[in-house]
């Protein structure tokens, strides 16, 4: 017997409701009630080409519970059954609303007269087919009922399909008009979100000049300028940058497509005319196919920021100039103390040779370290006068390792673990080994005397890094922030003026060096001096030479101070020793004096002076108007270190001794020279002082 028909497969949606499916086969059933089997047989073979499904009853209370589950394009209906005849059956299939109206055809070998005819059809029969069935006969009255049925339910289906579609059409509608309506609230609340935010978003192409494509209304709030003008004039915005930070911005944006991303600061000039600092920072996006790539990126104002930093940044300078300043005050306030009072004593009262003497010793005592203190101010400022030279930094260290050690004392070792190789730097050697000593009696404080210090070098092919490790208590990040100022120290009062570090500061910046510091509470610290390699040969030091005594000479030479305390002092050392001496106190009046006066020999000039013509300019001029003048440069305060670097001349630092200017003078005087040796004066013969 044939099989059930196929269940039409229907595609579920989200709101549960599904589609007609059209693309399903539709098949009918046929109900065949008869209680003779062989009949029922009979028309089950003659109906199963039509490829129908066949369903067999053989009473009519069986096809009553077949209309039940099933749905019947016709039923066969025999009308002779016992128990429940065809007549019954049929009054019961029509008394339901749903098979009320399905066709039955009356199958009947007995009632064959029109009286039973008549009522088979009043009893809500299509037709009536007398046994024994002509298979023909029966096949084309099912086919034909069946093609009906057939139709009928493709006409239902079309129907339930198309208003499916209406129904569909009106819920996505609805469903569009209510995301519309959410799109447009989001949108304003995003658009007033983004007013609020001090924040503008952009996009913009990722090459000069960075035309943008989109830029949040929020830049009307910081530059004054509706984001309209941004998009309508391509170069608007990159025209308004800072000249100073244009270049660095366009490199900067430029490597996004390398890079990937970006972030710059820069001054813009807004509307009002004042600038404001703002940070960019973006993306890189991929373009369309064959389009170009896009930067999307925020713009941030920075100008309170900034302002906060400048403030800050002068405050702290203000407590360092603070610092400073008293630090120079207390130290040199108790150098004059005692400069003051061995004056005036010595001014009051008579005393003996001996006392008199002690009191001249305390006061050059009391200069000397007034000088030393200079110095060190000077070299954390980066104003000292370098004498630089190029020397192997390994050489140097082990010659100079011997003089640590001694400072730090025999409780501290000092380890040695120098690269090999040449390490040649150009730096002042006087203030390197300074700078090291320094260093070490510093962290031989910070080992309480007792520990070890490792001094290692390490070469690179542009640099030279000292390293000085030591097993100290090390320091706190606080403490590391201010270790090279001037005046700080942790030390106890008394122990140390706090300059030490400061001037191992100065001179590495001046040498165009860099020194950090590295350290941890309880872990030491670590000193990183690095300095740039020289490709120069390496020099040995020139030794330092021994004056034992002052030796004069009868030349005329030209001295050239705006203090005038120096001037008298100068000109009575110089004259002291024999030298016949004119003076000058600015530059364009020494310039007339050696064009009125042949005889002078050498130009002994302080570098700084007032008149807009430099001690160096003075020189320079002086020289290319007299080939073979001499020429002697003083100088306390280096206002431009590559000027000074870059003479000829040889320079005194101030203030200088007088056995080193007496010895200084002689030898640039007796140095070779082509003009001819001018006549001595006479009286004026040369003298030789012991001291």
């Amino acid at each position: 017997m044939p099989g059930t028909a196929t269940q039409p497969v229907r595609r579920s949606r989200p709101d549960g409701l599904a589609p007609p499916d059209l693309d399903a086969v539709l098949r009918a059933k046929v109900l065949i009630v008869d209680d003779d089997e062989r009949n029922a047989f009979a028309a089950a073979e003659a109906l199963e080409d039509l490829g129908h499904e066949l369903i067999i009853a053989r009473s009519g209370a069986e096809a009553l519970r077949c209309v039940l589950d099933h749905d019947f394009a016709v039923i066969l209906l025999d009308l002779h059954m016992p128990g429940m005849d065809g007549y019954e059956t049929a009054a019961m299939i029509r008394s339901r609303k749903k098979t009320g109206r399905t066709p039955i055809v009356f199958v009947t070998a007995i009632f064959r007269d029109e009286a039973h005819v008549f009522q088979a059809y009043s009893a809500g029969a299509v037709d009536v087919v007398f046994k024994p069935v002509d298979p023909f006969i029966l096949r084309s009255k099912v086919s034909v009922l069946a093609d009906i049925y057939l139709k009928t339910e493709e006409a239902k289906r079309l129907a339930e399909h198309r208003q499916w579609l209406l129904e569909e059409n009106a819920r996505i509608q609805a469903a569009k008009a209510r995301a519309e309506r959410a799109l447009r609230r989001s949108e304003a609340q995003q658009d007033a979100i983004l007013k609020s935010l001090p924040i503008v978003f952009h996009a913009r192409g990722a090459a000069p000049p960075f035309a943008p494509i989109f830029v949040g209304a929020a830049v009307e709030a910081i530059t004054g300028f509706p984001s309209e003008r941004f998009v309508s004039e391509p170069g608007f915005g990159v025209s308004r940058i800072h000249p100073d930070d244009l270049k660095r911005v366009i490199d900067t944006v430029s490597a996004t497509t390398r890079t990937g991303a970006y972030a710059c600061e820069f001054r813009w000039r807004c509307a009002d005319g004042e600038y404001r600092w703002l940070s960019d920072q973006g993306v890189l996006a991929p373009g369309e196919e064959d389009g170009e790539s896009q930067i999307f990126g925020v713009i941030l104002d920075t100008t309170d920021r900034h302002s906060i930093e400048e403030q800050l940044a002068q405050a702290r300078k203000m407590e360092a100039v603070g610092q400073i300043t008293g630090g120079v005050a207390h130290d040199f306030n108790n150098l004059l103390t005692v400069v003051l009072g061995n004056v005036d004593i010595m001014a009051r009262r008579p005393e003996d040779t001996l006392k008199r003497a002690l009191r001249i010793d305390a006061i050059r005592q009391a200069a000397e370290r007034g000088r030393d203190l200079t110095r060190q101010l000077l070299a954390f400022s980066r104003r000292q006068n370098l004498t630089p030279v190029t020397v192997d930094i390994g050489d140097l260290i082990r010659n100079f390792a011997p003089l640590l050690r001694q400072a730090v004392g025999e409780a501290v070792s000092v380890e040695l673990d120098l690269a090999s190789g040449p390490q040649p730097a150009h730096i002042d050697v006087t203030q390197m080994e300074n700078a090291l000593l320094n260093l070490a009696v510093n962290a031989r404080d910070a080992m309480a005397g007792v520990g070890a210090l490792t001094i290692r070098t390490e070469t690179s092919a542009d640099a030279i890094c000292i390293s000085l490790q030591d097993t100290g208590a090390g320091m706190t990040a606080d403490v590391r922030e201010r270790i090279f100022e001037p005046f700080f120290t942790t030390k106890e009062v008394g122990r140390g003026s706090g300059l030490g570090l400061s001037q191992v500061y100065g001179f590495v910046r001046q040498s165009d060096g860099e020194v950090r510091i590295v350290s941890e509470p309880g872990a030491g610290a670590r000193f990183d001096i690095t300095l740039p390699r020289s490709q120069a040969p390496v020099q040995k030091p020139a030794p330092q030479a021994d004056v034992g005594e002052m030796v004069g000479g009868a030349e005329r030479m030209l001295v050239v101070e705006d203090d005038p305390a120096v001037l008298t002092l100068t000109v009575d050392l110089l004259r002291g020793l024999g030298y016949d001496v004119v003076t000058a106190t600015q530059a364009d009046q020494a310039l007339e004096r050696l064009a009125e006066d042949p005889d002078i020999r050498l130009l002994f000039s302080d570098v700084v002076m007032p008149g807009g013509m430099s001690g160096v300019a003075l020189a320079n001029q002086a020289r290319r108007d007299h080939p073979e003048l001499k020429v002697l440069l003083a100088s306390g305060f280096v206002v431009d270190s590559d000027l000074l670097l870059s003479t000829e001349f040889p320079i005194l630092d101030k203030p200088y001794q007088a056995p080193v200017l007496a010895a200084k003078l002689r030898e640039l005087l007796e140095e070779p020279s082509s003009a001819p040796e001018p006549a001595r004066r006479p009286g004026k013969g040369g003298r030789r002082i012991r001291t």
